[in-house]
């Protein structure tokens, strides 16, 4: 996209805001993983690190979020995703219990940046960051993972934006003009 998303704009709300605004709200811990540090100095509410395993993606960023958490669970959401349902997340950690991973499913497939992992999960993560195979679901078959399916994610989900991401600069535009038409 050209730009760090997690600064892009949505009705004059940087979407990182928008996303710790929701999770002041529920967590007493929030890390931020990301490679440019120096860019997110301003949340000082927040621990800033950045990747053990350089070039990882996003599996990379899990096992950093995890490593760094000083909690047994974390949720883990990607920052270009401005729909965060702060009920729904709060569902979610009511689900932990005997798990390493939470994840929705939906009609897609798992929703992997929009899920629970637990620390057992950093030693199956890193064998595979170190294979250098880096699809997030490729440790699940590994953990005791607790699917939640779209029945239970309905309720949180009217419109069915929950799990949406901004890639571009167009979709941020298209949601934007798609707003006065649903509040009609």
């Amino acid at each position: 996209m050209g730009a760090n998303k997690a600064f892009l704009e949505m009705d004059g709300i940087r979407l990182i805001d928008k996303t710790l605004a929701c999770y002041r709200q529920i967590f007493s811990e929030m890390i931020i993983v990301t490679n440019d540090p120096a860019a997110y100095l301003e949340f000082t509410d927040a621990a800033v690190v950045t990747d053990i395993y350089k070039g990882k993606g996003p599996l990379g960023g899990i096992y950093t979020g995890l490593f760094y958490s000083q909690t047994p669970y974390a949720f883990v959401s990607a920052c270009d995703m401005p729909f965060i349902n702060m009920d729904f997340v709060e569902y979610l950690i009511g689900q932990t219990n005997k798990q390493d991973v939470i994840v929705p499913e939906t009609a897609d497939g798992f929703q992997p940046l929009h899920a629970i992992y637990s620390q057992n999960c950093l030693p199956s993560i890193k064998r595979l960051l170190l294979a250098d195979k880096l699809k997030i679901t490729g440790f699940y078959r590994d953990m005791r993972v607790l699917t939640i399916g779209e029945d239970r994610i309905s309720p949180f989900n009217p419109d069915g934006r929950l799990f949406h991401n901004l890639n571009t600069q167009e979709d941020v535009n298209n949601i934007q003009a798609a707003r006065p038409k649903e509040q009609v």
